[in-house]
């Protein structure tokens, strides 16, 4: 018999408008950290994914992020919303150094994932989020928005980058709030 799945922690709206709206470190690092957290929000990328891009994934004419070798060594296509491509854009062109990848620290080298780690979770302190913020909550709140808004489990399981449709399911669990209003607006 297995285990039932634990329902994954999301952010709900106000808490992750917080989160965006925090502040975001020092002057030289506040967009580059607001760059990241808002692709993460907003396209579902894992950590080692969004720590592993490079300039070249990313199409600024067609709004287009290529994430190659994602988990399962499988490429898939993500589109960005045109405020987060703008901020990406404008965080590339104050970056001091060239380096290829997108995300890196002031002497040129890709930022390290406990970095962003403790990063996402000062800034959730600093939103007065009351959750224990982490990237891959992060993912969970962006997937579960997805799986909402379509009710499309396959768009959700592409997006993901995942190979499995269960491994998606967990995805459509229904937030107590929209339960309560199902439930009592059954019989009026």
């Amino acid at each position: 018999m297995s285990r039932p799945k634990k329902l994954p922690e999301v952010l709900d709206e106000t808490e992750l408008e917080s989160l965006i709206a925090s502040d975001h470190g020092h002057k030289a690092t506040k967009l580059r950290n607001l760059s990241m957290i808002r692709l993460m929000a907003n396209t579902g990328l894992r950590a080692s994914e969004l720590l592993g891009l490079r300039v070249r994934d990313i199409n600024f004419n067609t709004g287009t992020l290529k994430v190659r070798q994602g988990k399962g060594g499988k490429d898939r296509m993500l589109y960005l919303k045109d405020d987060d491509l703008k901020l990406v854009r404008e965080y590339l062109g104050r970056r001091i150094n060239t380096n290829d990848f997108v995300f890196v620290g002031k002497h040129g080298n890709p930022v390290q994932s406990r970095y962003l780690r403790a990063m996402v979770k000062k800034a959730g302190i600093r939103a007065g989020v009351a959750k224990d913020i982490h990237p891959h909550i992060l993912r969970h709140t962006f997937a579960t928005d997805l799986y909402r808004s379509t009710k499309n489990l396959r768009l959700t399981q592409v997006a993901l980058g995942h190979s499995s449709i269960t491994t998606t399911e967990i995805y459509t669990h229904v937030a107590p709030v929209e339960l309560e209003d199902a439930m009592k607006g059954l019989r009026d």
